[in-house]
C-alpha cells in the first residue's frame, strides 16, 4: 500500500520546526542567563539538575555535559529525591529544575525543602509564571510555540530547547572558567580524543635498548643487523656522545643496494641521512602524527636539547597508542 504522506517531507518539517525554535530561543538568552551563569560560577559545591519525564532524560545529558567541562555536575530524580535522595543535595550545591510546564508536581514537592536550605535555584521552564520559576533565583525561559508533534502534545521541540539552553550554559562556564584542551582531555581518558590529547611522545617512544643505533665508525652492515634486530625500519648513527648525526632507513637501504654499494665494505656514515628530522619527547603524540605526515617520513629519533638521542617511534607505534 503506498504512503498517503511523505517521510521526508514531515522530517523536514520537524527539523525546520525546530531549528525556527532555536532561532527564538537565542533572542532570550538575556539578564537572567547571565544570573544563572555568575550563580553556578560561584557554586562551591556542585549543580543539581533535576526533571521528571523526557526533561529528565534532558536532565541526565545537561548534568553530563557539565561535568566533562568543568562543572562538577549530577541528576537526581525527583521522585526518588523526595523518598531520601534529597540527602545527596548539600547547601553549597545549585540545583538545575527542568520543567516545560512549570508545574511539575514531584520537583515543587521537593522545592521548600531545597529552599530552607539556602540553596540556589535555577529554573529551566517554558513557563515564566510558574510555580518553580517563581521560588527561582534566576529563570531560563525556553518557552516554543509548538511542539513539533503534530498532535502539540509529545515533547519535542521543547526538549531540543532545553537540550541547547543546557549547552548554552555549559559553554559560557567552560569560557568562564578558562576550560582547556587538556582539562577536556583529563575527563575523557578513555576516548580517542583523551588519548589525542594526553598521549606524550615520551609515553610512547622505544627507550633503552629498544632504541636502533649505531656509533658513526660502524659498517653498513652493522646497520643493518641493527634495523632487522630492532625492527624500526631505521637506525640511528649517533657519535660518542650519543648525538644524532644521521639515520638510515629502509627506503635508505634500498636506494643503496639499487646503486650496487657493497654492504660488507661501507660505513654507515657514508650512506646515511645527514640533519635527520627530530622530535622532542614533551611533545603530544598527536602532533607527531601530524610533522611524519608533512614530511611524509615513517619514522623519528626523539632528542633532548644537546641532540643526545632519547628514543625512537614510527607509524605503528602512534597507531597502537590510538591517536591516529
Amino acid at each position: 500500500m503506498k504512503d498517503s504522506f511523505s517521510y521526508e517531507q514531515l522530517g523536514r518539517e520537524v527539523i525546520r520546526l525546530e531549528a525556527e525554535t532555536l532561532k527564538q530561543l537565542a533572542e532570550r538568552v538575556n539578564g537572567q542567563f547571565a544570573l544563572a551563569c555568575r550563580i553556578i560560577h560561584e557554586c562551591q559545591g556542585r549543580v543539581v539538575v533535576t526533571g521528571m519525564g523526557k526533561s529528565g532524560h534532558i536532565g541526565g545529558k545537561i548534568a553530563a555535559t557539565l561535568s566533562s567541562t568543568g562543572t562538577p555536575a549530577f541528576f537526581v530524580h525527583p521522585g526518588e529525591a523526595s523518598h531520601g535522595d534529597i540527602g545527596m543535595i548539600m547547601p553549597q550545591d545549585v540545583v538545575l529544575a527542568i520543567s516545560n510546564s512549570g508545574a511539575t508536581e514531584e520537583i515543587l514537592t521537593i522545592l521548600p525543602i531545597i529552599k530552607r536550605m539556602g540553596v540556589k535555584l535555577i529554573a529551566l521552564t517554558g513557563n515564566t509564571d510558574s510555580g518553580i520559576a517563581r521560588q527561582a533565583d534566576a529563570v531560563l525561559d525556553c518557552a516554543v510555540e509548538k511542539e513539533a508533534c503534530p498532535l502539540n502534545l509529545a515533547p519535542t521541540a521543547s526538549t531540543t530547547a532545553a537540550l541547547a539552553m543546557g549547552d548554552a550554559l555549559a559553554v559560557a562556564l567552560l569560557k568562564a572558567r578558562g576550560f582547556t584542551t587538556e582539562d577536556f582531555a583529563r575527563s575523557h581518558p578513555a576516548g580517542k580524543l583523551g588519548r589525542r590529547l594526553l598521549l606524550y611522545v615520551s609515553d610512547i617512544m622505544h627507550t633503552g635498548d629498544q632504541i636502533p643505533l649505531v656509533h658513526d665508525d660502524a659498517g653498513l652492515r652493522e646497520a643493518l643487523l641493527e634495523m632487522t634486530g630492532k625492527g624500526l625500519g631505521m637506525t640511528a648513527v649517533v657519535d660518542k656522545q650519543n648525538r644524532l648525526v644521521g639515520i638510515i632507513t629502509d627506503g635508505d637501504l634500498r636506494r643503496i643496494l639499487h646503486r650496487g654499494v657493497d654492504v660488507h665494505t661501507a660505513k654507515a656514515v657514508d650512506v646515511m641521512t645527514r640533519d635527520p628530522k627530530t622530535e622532542t619527547a614533551d611533545r603530544l603524540a598527536a602532533e607527531s602524527v601530524y610533522f611524519m605526515r608533512t614530511h611524509k617520513i615513517n619514522g623519528l629519533f626523539v632528542v633532548d636539547a644537546d641532540n643526545r638521542v632519547l628514543g625512537a617511534l614510527n607509524m605503528h607505534d602512534l597507531l597502537r597508542a590510538g591517536v591516529m
